[in-house]
């Protein structure tokens, strides 16, 4: 008898691995209905509305301070994102304006607009819109409670054994867990790449989002099973049930104690062949946790990080100050340090850009650091000048052209000229490299190889690129495939270029930490694989089973297949 014959089985998708068992805590969002009330006060009402904001404000410090102790600086940030939404002349003017012109009160007032905004950012398909929407939306609901005086759920203040149930969960909620008491969440709506799945990794609580039905199919207090490692939901188990539950959650935490036993190991296949394992990281605070979990370097720093949540661009000392502390404490270990991967579909209020239609293909990355130069360099001299403290990497992202390469590392060297001739210090070992992340430079590969020491391939946009399927989109979820035929022949030809010119290639996209992606990689002769820092030990466990000779001979006929399912269904059936 299976199980789906002796329980109800929501299928979602596994966000993040583990098992949880216990009672269901529904997560619901407070009736925040608004009426439109008219009003003769104004000035009370814009003195009510600013009360609220200053009251919400209040809030997401406190909820950012915990999210920073709790789960890392660069998970905080996005309360940064939160904090400028409450400051934001573009949604809060208009609702001041509203309660003056229209006379009425200012929850209608803050309603209105906000839901104009959010239609507006969730029509556009693409991926930082997209969370524009969700920000708007969590930081709206706050202040709304505070002007309804209705009181908002705290899931910091639960004090029991539970699995949070809810239609889906804000950075808001997701940040106030009490990982003590909250042994696992499902949402109805989310993907592996949402917010609360990506926080929910770092706080290693098992989760599945995207289950559709779990809010309305589960009631308050229920028994429930999150299997966060096949992406299922048990509701009201037998004991039979839960005893094969347990049994699964035992073994998987087994598991993760033998993980945990090649922290210092290198990692190397059972043919002996050694891989670098290493980690994306976003900002100085996240190496302690990627050396704890065994990682052998920096694989892809996310410097935009130092660039967002603030009015300004860092200084040239800031930044310096954030290079040199990460590759002081790596202790020589490599890292790669992306430059900076900002405009178009990740905003900097401060830059004042121009509105793009489509941003993921707009002015972007390098495109928008050759135009801008005094930024650009700024952050090439603090690179350089922290380069003598570790041993750095320098990698350019989005490049398009050849011209694009040759433009960036021709600013590059003047600015080491520069530091050198006012006698600065600068390391004479710094491999300079590039993202592949557009298919024209994974078709261009053998070009690219001879102008560059090593490839990156950022394999979440060049999935996207190469089958245009915006990976946000659920509508078109269905063709973000890591495994298509298609994608594995591009990765194959950045390998075998780069190995061809004595170069190296690494992977810095979710795809790097797959396990059905692994053996392939592996096989396809890929040097580096970074990924998240919980992914690391997994993976290295992994790659000590699996033989580079046999994954080799096996290439051919993965290479030959025809879709995505063939693929897996071989990597299964084989390893």
């Amino acid at each position: 008898m299976t199980i789906e014959t002796m329980s109800t089985v929501i299928k979602g998708i596994a966000a993040s691995p583990g098992i949880s068992i216990a009672k269901a805590f529904r997560l619901e969002n407070p009736d925040l209905t608004v009426e439109r009330i008219s009003v003769k006060d104004t000035d009370k009402e814009l003195s009510r509305f600013e009360e609220a904001l200053l009251r919400s404000k209040s809030d997401l410090d406190v909820i950012k301070e915990h999210a920073r102790k709790e789960i890392g600086e660069d998970k905080a940030d996005i309360f940064n994102a939160h904090l400028l939404v409450l400051s934001d002349p573009e949604l809060i003017d208009p609702v001041k304006e509203k309660i003056q012109n229209e006379q009425v009160n200012a929850e209608f007032a803050l309603n209105e607009v906000a839901v104009m905004f959010v239609s507006m950012f969730e029509s556009m398909d693409n991926e930082y819109m997209k969370e524009r929407a969700a920000d708007i939306r969590d930081v709206t609901k706050r202040v709304l409670t505070h002007l309804l005086g209705v009181k908002i759920t705290n899931p910091s203040l639960i004090d029991e054994e539970v699995v949070i149930v809810a239609e889906d969960l804000t950075p808001s909620d997701t940040a106030q867990l009490n990982r003590q008491y909250v042994k696992g969440f499902t949402t109805d709506i989310g993907g592996r790449t949402s917010h609360s799945a990506i926080m929910a990794r770092s706080m290693e609580i098992p989760a599945v989002v995207g289950a559709k039905t779990v809010l309305s199919d589960i009631e308050n207090g229920v028994l429930v099973i999150v299997d966060g490692l096949d992406g299922q939901v048990i509701v009201d188990p037998t004991r039979d049930v839960v005893k094969t539950y347990e049994e699964k959650k035992v073994a998987y935490e087994a598991q993760k104690a033998e993980w945990a036993k090649l922290v210092n190991e290198k990692t190397v296949s059972a043919d002996d062949y050694h891989v670098e394992l290493a980690a994306n990281i976003g900002t100085p605070n996240d190496v302690k946790s990627i050396l704890e979990n065994g990682s052998e370097g920096v694989g892809l720093y996310r410097t935009e990080f130092l660039y967002m949540g603030r009015d300004t661009l860092p200084t040239e000392e800031e930044q310096f100050e954030a290079y040199k502390t990460v590759l002081e404490r790596m202790e020589k270990k490599p890292v790669v340090v992306r430059t900076l991967d900002i405009g178009g579909d990740k905003e900097l209020p401060y830059l004042d850009l121009p509105k793009e239609m489509n941003p993921f293909l707009g002015f972007r990355a390098i495109r928008l650091c050759l135009k801008m130069q005094d930024m650009f360099r700024t952050q090439l001299r603090a690179l350089l000048r922290a380069s003598v403290y570790g041993n750095l990497k320098i990698m350019f992202p989005m490049i398009a052209t050849l011209d694009e390469l040759r433009q960036a590392k021709a600013i590059l060297l003047e600015e080491k000229e520069a530091l050198q001739s006012e006698s600065i210090e600068v390391s004479d070992n710094i491999e300079v490299g590039m993202m592949v992340e557009i298919p024209s430079s994974a078709i261009n590969a053998d070009l690219f190889a001879k102008e560059v020491d090593f490839f990156s391939i950022g394999t979440n946009d060049l999935i996207q690129y190469t089958l245009a399927a915006d990976r946000m989109n659920e509508r078109v979820s269905y063709l973000y495939q890591p495994y298509n035929p298609a994608i594995l022949r591009l990765v194959k030809m950045v390998i075998d270029a780069a190995h061809r010119q004595g170069k190296w290639a690494g992977m810095c996209g979710e795809m790097a930490g797959d396990e059905i992606a692994i053996p392939i990689l592996l096989g396809l002769g890929l040097d580096e694989f970074s990924m998240s820092a919980t992914s690391i030990l997994r993976a290295r466990s992994q790659i000590r089973h699996l033989s580079k000779i046999e994954m080799e001979q096996h290439i051919e006929t993965i290479l030959s297949m025809s879709t995505t399912e063939e693929v897996v269904a071989f990597v299964k059936s084989h390893f």
